[in-house]
């Protein structure tokens, strides 16, 4: 079933965030924005952390989460710590959401309307993971350029 795959990639996917987060030698360097960069690395975790909240433990899984998208992308500081603990609150949410999941939940309509025409949830989850992976792409690349 998809969820099972699911489950494995957002695994995966999350537990790389939490090590890139983790391989910063500087929590400086999260916060780094140089010219022709437009956003930080703890920015995009916070981001991530955000989106999947909101996108899955909220919407799939009812958990009250109230998402805050603008602090998502202009907090700044915000310990390492912190935002590994983040990371891992958010990985239990996802993987307890999707495990709950059947496969008439993944062929319904999702429930909030993201882009303009209608999608299955499967369709949204497997967008959610996409987008994970593409922010994630940026994050390793911005701690290799730039946490030297």
């Amino acid at each position: 079933m998809l969820t099972e795959t699911l489950i494995k990639l957002f695994t995966r996917d999350l537990n790389t965030l939490k090590t890139e987060i983790e391989s910063y030698k500087t929590e400086k360097t999260l916060w780094l924005v140089p010219e022709g960069i437009s956003n930080s690395a703890g920015n995009l975790c916070l981001h991530l952390v955000g989106n999947l909240n909101h996108f899955i433990g909220s919407a799939l899984g009812n958990s009250g989460y109230v998402r805050q998208r603008d602090l998502e992308f202009s907090l700044k500081d915000v310990p390492k710590a912190e935002l590994i603990q983040q990371v891992e609150d958010t990985m239990n949410v996802v993987l307890s959401v999707l495990q709950h999941l059947t496969e008439s939940d993944l062929e319904k309509e999702y429930t909030h309307r993201v882009f303009k025409e209608p999608m299955t949830t499967e369709y949204f989850l497997m967008h959610l993971s996409t987008h994970l992976v593409y922010h994630l792409g940026q994050i390793n690349y911005h701690r290799r350029l730039l946490d030297v």
